[in-house]
């Protein structure tokens, strides 16, 4: 955990954020219990792009389907495998995206989730 994250975080309060958004990536993944944790004691919503974020306390996420991407990912390898050369593989763009709640998140923040939000939702964590 870089030593400074405690710093930006007490920043986030001083600076009267209303709000976290949480970058999708590895090393943020590493964080995001912290985060999680700091944002529920600051009464502070917090969303990403990735669903297991959510999974490990953020308010909610919405982005790409990970697996679906790593299912493309797995199609471009067999193509390359059979011998296409990747210069000629058309960049995609993900197709399948996903809400993710975390509702115990959201009582924690003393938050009631909108029923409309609740039924879109792709999954919900309890």
């Amino acid at each position: 955990m870089p030593p400074e994250l405690d710093g930006i975080l007490r920043s986030v309060v001083q600076d009267r954020c209303d709000a976290i958004v949480v970058f999708p990536d590895t090393s943020m993944f590493k964080m995001v219990d912290r985060i999680s944790s700091f944002a529920i004691d600051a009464k502070l919503p917090t969303v990403s792009g990735w669903g297991r974020f959510a999974e490990k306390g953020l308010l909610l996420t919405y982005g790409p389907n990970l697996h679906e991407l790593y299912r493309s990912l797995g199609r471009y390898v067999d193509r390359v495998l059979r011998g296409t050369k990747p210069s000629e593989l058309p960049v995609e763009l993900p197709t399948k995206f996903e809400l993710v709640i975390n509702l115990k998140t959201a009582k924690a923040l003393g938050l009631t989730v909108p029923r409309t939000l609740l039924a879109t939702a792709d999954q919900m964590v309890e």
